[in-house]
C-alpha cells in the first residue's frame, strides 16, 4: 500500500463528490427541481427518457442565471444562497451547498439555456464531463432549461449498479409527486418517454395537489389537519382509520417545504392512531410543518432528506395532537341513499299497461356527511318488489348485504339495514295465522378459507386427522383473545400464535406443492392507483402474479385494473394484498425468480391463514397445535416465533411460590 500523501486530481475529486450527490437519475431531478423552486418558479416541467439515464430535462420560469455567472454556477461550492457562516444557522432555501451542478456535470453531458428578465437574449452553455465546451447567445424564454444526457457515461463502475429503466423512471416519478405535494403553489408537469403522467394546478391549495397526485379515491379517504403549538404549525391531511394501507408508502412529511424522512414524525403520527386502526395497517399523510429556521438543522445528511429539531418534544406534540384532534373531530360515516327511479313507459308491446317500477329499484349511491359522492355500490343487492317477484339484473349473492367504506372497499356487512322479506301468504286449505317473528340466526363461526395442510414426512404426505386428543402427550387447554392457544405438556405451558403457525403451514404447503390457486373473474374489475414504485414492480411481475390468480394490467395514469383474483380473496382485499406483494418484491429481491416467488408466497400464505380474532372450532385448532408440537412449525415466513414456552418453575417464581 503506498504511503505517499498527495492531492487528488481535480477530475477524480469531482467524480468522488458526484458519487455523494448523484446516486441515480432521481437524485439529479431532485437537485434541479430544488434549484428551480429556489429561483421562484411558478411552473415546472420534468421530462425524462429511458428512466432518466438517456435524458433529463427540467424547465422552469424562474429568475434565470445572468450570462456572466453561467460558468460559475458549475464550479464546486458556488452558490447564491449562502454568504457567511451565520447563514447556516437559519437556512431557508432547499439547496445551499453549491455542489449539485458541479457533481451532475462531472458525470454527464449538460446543456443549459437560461435568460433573466433584464436581458432580451439568453445564454446557451454546453459541458461534458465537467468541462465547458461552448457558450454562446441564444434565444430562449424567461427562466432556465437544463438538459442532462448520458448519465454516468464516464463512470462505468456506477453505471452497472443502475436498475432497469422502468425502475429508475418510477423512482423519478415518485420524487416528482413528493415535490409537487411539498409545493402546491408550483404547477408541476411530469413527462416520461413523451407521455404526460402528472399535472398539478399550482393554485396553492394542498387539497388540489393531493387530488392530482394521489387520485380521487385516495383523496376521499383523507381528512384535513390543522394544529399549532409552541413555535410549530402543522397543516395537511391524514387518512381516515378505515383507509390505512399495508405499508408506509403514503406517508409524506415536509419541514419548511423540504421533503424529509423522520422517525420522530412517523412515531407521532402513528401514536395518534392507536386503538383506531387495524393491526398491521399504516396511516397515510401529507403533513407540512412550519418551524423556525433556527430550530431545525437541515445540514445533517448529504441528500438533505433528514433533519434534526432543537425541541423534539414540541414537534412530536404538535404532530400528535394535531392528528388526534383531526381524527376525533371527524364525524363522517358512509350512508346509503337511493337514486330516484327511472321513468318507465306505461304501455308495453300490444298496448298492454305495465305497472310502474317500484322505488326500491333505484341504484344505491354512497355519499359522505358533506354530500360528496363516493364510489357507487356497483355490486350491491337491490331487492325487487315482493309483489312483482322479478329478479334484479346485476344481483350478486356474494356481495349482498355489503357496504362501501370511504376507500371504496366493499367488505363490511350492513348491520342497520334489514333486508325486505316477501309477505307471508296463507295456504287456501288452512286458516289464516299471524306469522311468527323469525328468530335471529346465531352468528356463524368463521371457517378456515383454505383448509390447513398438515405436513408429514419429507415427501409431504398428509398426516391423518387426529383421532383422540388424549393420545397426544400434550393437552389443548384453551384459547385466549381468540388468537393464542394454551397447550399443556408435562411441566411446561406453551402459548401458540395460531395465525403465525397456520401462516407457516400454508407457506410450506404452497412452496412444496407448486401453489396454483383457482382464479375467479370479477364482475366489476377493481381499479386502483398504487405508489409509482409499487405499480412498476407489479407490472414487471405480471406472469408471476398470474400464477397466483391475479389478472392485472395497466389502466393508464399509473392505475392498475384487476380482472381476476384468487378464490379466497374478497374484492375489498385486492388492493392491500397487491400492495403487500409489491412491498415484498421491492425488499425481497424481485430480480431473483425464486426469491420473487417466495415473496409472493409470503403474502398469499398470510392472506389464506386463519386470522387473530377469528373464531375456529376445536378440531381446526388441533390441526395447528399438532404441527407445532411435532416440531414441524417453528417460525412464521417472516421469521417470528410461533410459540413461546414457560416452565412450571418460571410460573412459580412469578407467583413467589418457589423457594
Amino acid at each position: 500500500m503506498p504511503n505517499q500523501i498527495q492531492v487528488l486530481d481535480p477530475h477524480v475529486a469531482d467524480l468522488i463528490a458526484a458519487g455523494e450527490v448523484v446516486e441515480r437519475p432521481a437524485s439529479v431531478v431532485k437537485e434541479l427541481v430544488e434549484n428551480a423552486v429556489d429561483a421562484g418558479a411558478h411552473t415546472l416541467t420534468v421530462e425524462i427518457q429511458r428512466g432518466g439515464m438517456a435524458m433529463i430535462r427540467v424547465t422552469d420560469d424562474g429568475g434565470g442565471i445572468p450570462t456572466d455567472q453561467c460558468q460559475t454556477a458549475f464550479l464546486r461550492h458556488a452558490t447564491s444562497k449562502l454568504r457567511t457562516a451565520q447563514d447556516l444557522a437559519a437556512i431557508g432555501t432547499l439547496g445551499f451547498r453549491g455542489e449539485a451542478l458541479a457533481a451532475i456535470a462531472a458525470v454527464s453531458r449538460v446543456e443549459l439555456f437560461t435568460r433573466t428578465a433584464q436581458c432580451d437574449l439568453g445564454t446557451s452553455l454546453t459541458l461534458e464531463g465537467g468541462q465547458v465546451l461552448s457558450q454562446e447567445p441564444a434565444g430562449c424564454p424567461l427562466g432556465t432549461t437544463l438538459v442532462v444526457r448520458d448519465l454516468f457515461y464516464n463512470t462505468p463502475a456506477r453505471l452497472k449498479f443502475m436498475k432497469r429503466d422502468a425502475a429508475e423512471g418510477a423512482a423519478v416519478f415518485a420524487l416528482v409527486q413528493k415535490l409537487a405535494l411539498s409545493h402546491p403553489g408550483v404547477s408541476f408537469q411530469f413527462i416520461r418517454d413523451g407521455k404526460r403522467e402528472l399535472m398539478t394546478p399550482g393554485d396553492g391549495k394542498l387539497s388540489s395537489a393531493l387530488y392530482a397526485v394521489l387520485g380521487r379515491d385516495m383523496a376521499l379517504g383523507f381528512t384535513p389537519v390543522r394544529g399549532e403549538g409552541e413555535d410549530v404549525t402543522v397543516t395537511g391531511f391524514v387518512s381516515l382509520p378505515a383507509c390505512c394501507r399495508g405499508s408506509r408508502t403514503y406517508q409524506h412529511f415536509f419541514v419548511n417545504g423540504r421533503p424529509v424522512k423522520s422517525k420522530l414524525l412517523m412515531a407521532a403520527l402513528e401514536r395518534a392512531y392507536e386503538n383506531q386502526k387495524m393491526v398491521g395497517k399504516f396511516p397515510g399523510c401529507v403533513l407540512q410543518l412550519q418551524v423556525k429556521a433556527s430550530q431545525v438543522d437541515v445540514n445533517v445528511h448529504p441528500a438533505k432528506t433528514e433533519v434534526k429539531f432543537l425541541h423534539e418534544r414540541q414537534v412530536f406534540d404538535g404532530v400528535y395532537y394535531g392528528v388526534l384532534s383531526a381524527l376525533q373531530g371527524e364525524t363522517r360515516h358512509p350512508t346509503v341513499t337511493f337514486a330516484p327511479p327511472q321513468p318507465s313507459p306505461q304501455a308495453g308491446s300490444g298496448g298492454e299497461q305495465r305497472p310502474p317500477l317500484q322505488p326500491a329499484q333505484g341504484k344505491p349511491v354512497l355519499r359522505d356527511a358533506a354530500g360528496a359522492l363516493l364510489r357507487p355500490l356497483e355490486r350491491a343487492y337491490t331487492p325487487a318488489s315482493p309483489l312483482q317477484g322479478e329478479s334484479v339484473p346485476g344481483f350478486s349473492p356474494k356481495s349482498a348485504g355489503k357496504s362501501t367504506d370511504f376507500c371504496g372497499n366493499v367488505d363490511k356487512p350492513v348491520e342497520n339495514v334489514e333486508k325486505p322479506r316477501p309477505a307471508a301468504v296463507p295456504r287456501p286449505d288452512t286458516p289464516h295465522r299471524t306469522p311468527s317473528v323469525p328468530q335471529q340466526a346465531p352468528a356463524p363461526q368463521l371457517k378456515l378459507k383454505v383448509p390447513p395442510a398438515p405436513l408429514g414426512g419429507a415427501e409431504g404426505a398428509p398426516v391423518p386427522p387426529p383421532s383422540l386428543e388424549e393420545e397426544a402427550p400434550w393437552r389443548l387447554a384453551g384459547e385466549i383473545l381468540q388468537t393464542y392457544l394454551i397447550v399443556e405438556q408435562g411441566d411446561a405451558v406453551h402459548l401458540i400464535d395460531k395465525h403465525a403457525a397456520h401462516e407457516r403451514m400454508q407457506f410450506d404447503r404452497m412452496k412444496a406443492a407448486g401453489y396454483q390457486p383457482m382464479a375467479q373473474a370479477l364482475l366489476a374489475p377493481v381499479v386502483f392507483t398504487p405508489a409509482p414504485e409499487e405499480g412498476e414492480v407489479l407490472l414487471n411481475h405480471l406472469p408471476l402474479l398470474a400464477q397466483f390468480g391475479f389478472a392485472c394490467e395497466a389502466f393508464g395514469g399509473g392505475a392498475l385494473v384487476v380482472r381476476e383474483i384468487p378464490d379466497y380473496l374478497e374484492p375489498g382485499q385486492v388492493e392491500p394484498a397487491l400492495s403487500e406483494i409489491a412491498g415484498q418484491l421491492l425488499t425481497g429481491g424481485g430480480a431473483d425468480p425464486q426469491a420473487a416467488r417466495d415473496a409472493v408466497l409470503h403474502t398469499m400464505a398470510c392472506k389464506a391463514a386463519v386470522k387473530g380474532g377469528q373464531r375456529n372450532t376445536r378440531e381446526e385448532l388441533l390441526v395447528v397445535v399438532r404441527e407445532v408440537m411435532a416440531g414441524r412449525v417453528k417460525y412464521c415466513p417472516h421469521g417470528r416465533p410461533v410459540a413461546i414456552t414457560m416452565t412450571r418453575s418460571q410460573l412459580e417464581r412469578q407467583f413467589k411460590r418457589s423457594s
